[in-house]
């Protein structure tokens, strides 16, 4: 009696599983799913990341950056990834191509849904030129630091402005007659722009040792050696507007390239920048007891540090 009960019980259960419908089904049937988006894509020499915009229901546009220093001309600029909605389709695919090459650097792609509906993306191209590339003078070393800039213990002052703070040979001013040469070697997967850095010593032969002289005497080269003696490399991310050098040893510092114009620090403070400068933040700590002072201002609380350039 007990085997056929379980018999039954057996095909009860194998009948009523048939019955219970599989819940991916729908999903996976896509009757749904209208989505037709372009989510992310990257064509060869692109730089930095693309602007998508879905326009309507039927339209969309993107708008992208390519280096065309490194391509003979636009017609035949090749998709090296692309990332859709869920289930939909491009009318371009991996490692096929579009032509730019025409009056308005357009090429339409259209995606289409898993139930048959389309936005067609009209993909505009912006020609590049990395900006970097060239040699420029370093003309002043200029720090923002102090401890309560609230209270007044701020200051903005040329590392020069103070020469008996700093070696007599070597300081600071050491650095204001060398070059600095930008020169570009590739763009990486992430649409980055990097090459290699020359720092070239200039007349005088030397680089500046950053060592504060006056007691207490302080090695902060870890502040102010912000790009590589001799030689490194530069990577620059478009998507944070930084620039990050990496020295010899495998350290590395990060830049904002500032252009002409006045920053505001706050608290009646400001920087002006006549051409260009590289822009460093320095994290310092706050030491109250020795508030407006030098050592304050640059060897504790330094806070921001640029470098003058002017390109030849």
């Amino acid at each position: 009696m007990k085997k056929i009960t379980y018999i039954l019980f057996s095909i009860l259960l194998v009948a009523n599983m048939a019955c219970i419908k599989d819940p991916l089904e729908d999903i996976e049937a896509g009757d749904w799913n209208n989505e037709r988006s372009v989510i992310n894509l990257k064509f060869e020499n692109q730089v930095g990341t693309p602007t998508i915009t879905r326009v309507d229901e039927s339209t969309g546009t993107i708008e992208l950056t390519i280096n065309v220093s490194e391509i003979p001309d636009l017609s035949n600029i090749v998709l090296q990834s692309i990332q859709t909605s869920y289930g939909a389709t491009s009318s371009v695919e991996q490692g096929e191509s579009l032509n730019f090459e025409n009056s308005d650097q357009t090429a339409l792609l259209t995606v289409t849904s898993p139930t048959g509906k389309s936005r067609d993306y009209t993909i505009k191209v912006f020609s590049f030129e990395e900006t970097l590339l060239g040699t420029y003078d370093i003309t002043d070393l200029i720090v923002y630091g102090g401890t309560g800039p609230e209270y007044g213990g701020g200051g903005v002052l040329p590392m020069t402005s103070k020469p008996w703070i700093w070696p007599e040979t070597g300081g600071p001013e050491a650095e204001l007659d060398n070059t600095l040469t930008f020169e570009m070697t590739g763009i990486t997967a992430e649409g980055n722009t990097y090459g290699t850095i020359t720092n070239n010593e200039g007349a005088d032969g030397l680089y500046a040792d950053f060592q504060y002289v006056l007691d207490p005497v302080t090695d902060v080269n870890p502040f102010y050696r912000t790009v590589p003696k001799a030689a490194g490399t530069w990577e620059r991310n478009y998507a944070l507007d930084r620039i990050i050098f990496t020295f010899a040893d495998g350290s590395t510092s990060t830049a904002e390239l500032v252009a002409a114009g006045t920053e505001d620090l706050g608290n009646g403070l400001s920087k002006v920048t006549t051409e260009q400068a590289l822009a460093f933040d320095i994290n310092g700590t706050d030491d109250w007891d020795n508030i407006y002072s030098d050592y304050d201002k640059f060897v504790k609380k330094p806070r921001r540090f640029w470098i003058d350039l002017t390109k030849q």
